[in-house]
């Protein structure tokens, strides 16, 4: 039975081997796909995780709940040898092992991209994973419980400043969620004034949003500056050393949250841990039929989608000729490559992915929004139920949709459940501060050393043994 071995359970992994499943023929292939992480993580909601608008698990999508005939494997992908169609799998404990296959589809998707900027690695977060968006959740709520108890002056304000780098969607969405919810964190907290909160949004570029029109881009700019928001446009951060973000203006601005949302890389161990071709940008180099390799040679066994592929865009609307790293381009991906999977091991020829992007969606926090596809451009409360329509709808299987819509419709009526969990990070700090421990053998020994002297006292007991012999001996001799 041919093996496919599918790296990387993100969106266009998990969406392969979902439709895979309904795809294949009983017996026809046997499907692994390898990923360190259980779920799949359906990131254009991960704003909304990280302002409290939706619980974190509801985010996510378990491979072993959905996913019913494929076998899923919690390690890494470490290397590939196409040669010999090897893959070496590394789990988080044990030895790696070698792993044959026949197809092998690489979905690993995309890690933060970075620069080595002093200051950023030790203390920027990114937003590409469910955990990062709770933290920084966590991170913003406690802040703002400390703060209310300090006096004005440079430390309260650092903890009332946000600053998030990137002004793309990501980075923009997160950054008017963030404010959103920190404006009704003001409702319960009345020793902290709208005045006090600082929010500010850095990127290079002379605009925000390329994915939308000049026109659209400026009215979320002025949107923002409504609600107190800071854009700072054609601005490069130079430095972050312990949470004091320099920029190219001169400017410094202290905060104890950075948000990193700068770009996007394809995921380095899998790209540089195999021989499949790479072009310039450090993606697979992938055709329009989704296998590996170049238009006039493909690749036999090998495919790719989703962040970590080169692949051509058809319709041509996409960067450079290639689909941009979204959401959008990696699930319809996946569910052509499925197909195109299932045709080649049936001895037919797969087709040629083209799809025309539909537009761009955002959310800008509670009942805002912006919706541009083509000329057309909705903005506010419509754009929002958009939003909320698009990806409510994309979100995968109908489990998870409740889920999500349940989280929207009880915070309609209830509000949002602004509680920090930061404790979660630390949780055996509570046990371990009131746990008894051992005393340490040096302070066993010294004890024991005194009380030494002591124990020699009742064999030294002698005239005490004579007086009770004493009344024995005169009882005998009356």
């Amino acid at each position: 039975m041919p093996k496919i071995l599918i790296v990387g359970g993100g969106y266009a992994g998990f969406y392969t081997a979902w439709k895979l499943e309904k795809h294949l023929r009983k017996g026809e292939a046997m499907v692994t796909m390898v990923d360190p992480l259980p779920y799949m993580t359906y990131q254009p909601f991960l704003p909304e995780v990280a302002a409290g608008e939706i619980e974190p698990r509801n985010a996510v999508v378990g491979h072993r709940r959905h996913l019913k005939t494929t076998k899923v494997v919690g390690a890494k992908v470490t290397g590939i040898n196409h040669a010999t169609k090897t893959a070496t799998i590394t789990p988080p404990v044990g030895e790696p092992w070698t792993e044959t296959y026949d197809q092998i589809v690489v979905t690993a998707g995309a890690v933060s991209r970075t620069f080595p900027i002093p200051g950023i690695a030790d203390n920027a977060i990114g937003l590409k994973s469910i955990e990062e968006a709770v933290a920084i959740r966590d991170r913003i709520i406690t802040n703002f419980n400390k703060a209310e108890n300090l006096p004005a002056g440079p430390e309260r304000d650092r903890l009332l400043t946000v600053v998030v780098v990137g002004g793309g969607f990501a980075g923009i969405e997160v950054f008017a969620e963030l404010r959103a919810m920190a404006s009704s964190l003001l409702k319960d907290r009345p020793g902290i004034r709208f005045e006090d909160t600082h929010f500010h949004l850095i990127e290079a570029m002379g605009r925000i949003m390329p994915e939308v029109s000049l026109k659209t881009s400026e009215w979320v700019l002025k949107d923002l500056a409504k609600r107190g928001a800071h854009v700072h446009l054609d601005t490069q951060v130079k430095g972050a050393v312990d949470g004091n973000v320099e920029l190219s203006t001169g400017e410094v601005l202290p905060t104890d949250v950075i948000v990193w949302t700068a770009g996007v890389m394809a995921n380095p161990t899998v790209v540089r841990g195999g021989d499949l071709p790479v072009e310039e940008r450090g993606r697979i180099q992938t055709r329009a039929d989704l296998r590996v390799g170049t238009a006039e040679e493909p690749l036999e066994g090998a495919w790719a989608a989703g962040d970590v592929a080169a692949v051509p865009d058809l319709s041509g609307g996409g960067v450079g000729g290639f689909c941009v790293p979204n959401a959008q381009h990696a699930v319809r991906q996946a569910k052509l490559m499925a197909k195109n999977v299932v045709a080649v091991l049936r001895g037919e020829l797969p087709r040629e992915y083209k799809h025309k992007n539909l537009g761009a969606v955002a959310g800008l926090g509670l009942y805002n929004g912006v919706f541009q596809s083509g000329n057309i451009a909705l903005k506010g409360f419509i754009a929002w139920c958009a939003h909320r329509g698009y990806h409510g709808l994309a979100m995968p299987s109908w489990e998870r949709k409740w889920r999500v819509i349940g989280d929207w419709w009880l915070n309609f009526w209830m509000g949002r459940d602004n509680v920090s969990l930061i404790a979660v990070q630390t949780p055996r700090h509570y046990f371990e501060e009131f746990a008894t421990r051992p005393r340490p053998a040096e302070a066993e020994a010294k004890p024991a050393a005194e009380k030494a002297p002591a124990a020699k006292k009742p064999a030294a007991k002698k005239p005490a043994v004579k007086k009770a012999a004493t009344p024995k001996t005169d009882a005998v001799e009356s």
